[in-house]
């Protein structure tokens, strides 16, 4: 059953438009992704989806409220959780969470239980009575989260969740999120890291200059590039000069060369590894290792988008400083 409904959702600022016409649906019980680099579009798409940004055209639909006409009542219905945190730094984290709870109207003994309760779940028992400021990154990001939903909302907007934190409490805000949508809570995902897309959602949109360039779950992405056959041999010796060889010998080959002695052989029919073995052994180079390589969904993305890896790896060394 859907949840949430865009119809050409957009968003211009002046002259430029940050979401240009999008159109996706996210279905109960579902961690939908919102993927791409920075600058993409994800942020403003989440704000407009949350009444925090006027939306330009389109419209949206949470539960079968217009979120154009009564934000307030769908925004009842949220959880949000925003890439800067928005609670207080004064506050410690259990004055945090019972101040989030006794804005959306829960009564004083159950507000201060639930606060406990998610305390104790996201493991900051032991810093309940701590300030907000005092906070590490990793444990600021688990007490927004825990905000987020202490409303039990219908639906939980994490932007950009890991970004800026360390390796150790994003695996686990990771299986926070995991566990969230575990035991029900629909969840819309933004970010620009490739394998955390991979891991954890079930379907994922493609989101570049502010469109949707595509969407579909991860087997439907995955199966879009397994259209291609991809062969890869790990041998001892220098390969650079193969690479004239092979594509002499074998034109209807794509051939990738990299260092540490691998090639790759790409083609959209199925590759024979008996004529590479036999050039190979002509060139005196043993091999060490033949294999099929299945596409990862960064392969997917550069093939849809464009884009380069190693780009969006630039940007996530510069998110974390």
């Amino acid at each position: 059953m859907k949840i949430l409904e865009t119809h050409h959702l957009t968003k211009r600022y002046d002259c430029f438009t940050a979401v240009d016409g999008i159109d996706f649906t996210i279905h109960e019980g579902e961690l939908f992704g919102l993927l791409g680099p920075n600058g993409a579009g994800k942020t403003t798409t989440i704000n407009m989806l949350t009444g925090l940004a006027r939306i330009t055209a389109g419209s949206v639909k949470l539960k079968g409220f217009d979120c154009t006409r009564d934000i307030t009542k769908a925004q009842s219905l949220m959880g949000i959780v925003p890439d800067e945190s928005n609670l207080y730094e004064e506050l410690d984290g259990f004055q945090n969470l019972c101040f989030c709870a006794a804005l959306y109207g829960i009564p004083k003994r159950r507000r201060r239980q639930k606060a406990a309760e998610l305390l104790d779940q996201f493991d900051l028992a032991d810093a309940r009575s701590k300030p907000f400021r005092a906070y590490s990154k990793g444990m600021k990001r688990k007490l927004t989260i825990a905000a987020g939903i202490i409303h039990a909302p219908k639906i939980l907007f994490l932007d950009e969740p890991t970004t800026a934190i360390d390796v150790a409490s994003a695996r686990q805000i990771r299986q926070l999120i995991r566990s969230l949508n575990q035991t029900g809570t629909t969840i819309l995902l933004t970010t620009h890291y490739i394998e955390e897309a991979e891991r954890l959602c079930h379907r994922i949109a493609f989101l570049v200059g502010g469109k949707i360039v595509r969407l579909g779950t991860l087997s439907e992405l995955m199966d879009e590039a397994q259209q291609e056959n991809i062969i890869q041999f790990r041998l001892a010796g220098p390969v650079a000069q193969l690479e004239l060889a092979v594509s002499r010998e074998f034109p209807q080959f794509v051939t990738e060369i990299s260092g540490d002695g691998i090639i790759r052989i790409k083609s959209q029919l199925p590759v024979n590894i008996m004529p590479f073995m036999r050039l190979f052994d002509r060139n005196n180079l043993d091999v060490y290792e033949a294999k099929i390589i299945r596409p990862s969904l960064e392969e997917v993305f550069v093939k849809v988008t464009g884009l380069e890896i190693a780009k969006m790896k630039q940007e996530k060394e510069k998110s974390k400083r």
